[in-house]
Parts: structure tokens; sequence; C-alpha cells
């Protein structure tokens, strides 16, 4: 899933600093642990939903202009790369919780 958003920017002729982007823009939603562990796993989930991703490039079909198709896709491409590094949607007990299990040694 992770290629097929990268083939996916490159179909859609995205300018170069959308890989980047790819890799690490939706981290900037770990912003949300300043607020505590409940608001920080909810401002990570809502950056790193696969459900959401979509929604948000079916939304840029529907609409004139890229940017949104662009924004589902690095979304997409993200969250799969997290999955693939065994990161998942968090749970509010912390950071290292998530629905794929714990992060780290216990």
């Amino acid at each position: 899933m992770f290629g097929l958003s990268v083939w996916a920017l490159y179909f859609f002729n995205a300018e170069w600093w959308y890989y980047p982007l790819l890799l690490l823009g939706p981290d900037i939603s770990m912003i949300g642990y300043a607020g505590g562990n409940k608001m920080g796993a909810f401002m990570y989930n809502l950056f790193h939903h696969k459900g959401i991703a979509i929604a948000l490039f079916v939304l840029g079909l529907l609409l004139p202009g890229m940017i949104i198709q662009i924004a589902g896709i690095i979304l997409f491409g993200h969250s799969s790369m997290d999955r693939m590094f065994g990161y998942g949607l968090k749970l509010k007990e912390g950071f290292k919780f998530t629905h794929l299990g714990f992060i780290g040694k216990k």
C-alpha cells in the first residue's frame, strides 16, 4: 500500500517535495500529546486513519484541484508505512499502546 501511494504521487505528477511529506508529514499530529495521552491519541489517529485518507482522496476526485487527492494519498501512504513498521492507531493509555499491540520492550 505504501508502494501504491508512491506510484500514485508519480502518476499524478506530484512535485518532488510531496515525497518527503509522505514520509514525515502526518507525524506532526504527535504535537497533540502535549495535551495529554487522550488528545494525543485522537490527533495521531485522525492523521493516521486509512479510512479518513480514502475519504479525502474520493472527496478530491469530486472537487476541482488535486491538493485534496494528494493529501489523501499522503495520509494513506504514511499510514501504510507506519503499519509496515508496527506502529498502529494509538490507544489513550499512551503512545506505545496501539491497536497492533505494545511498541517496544515491556
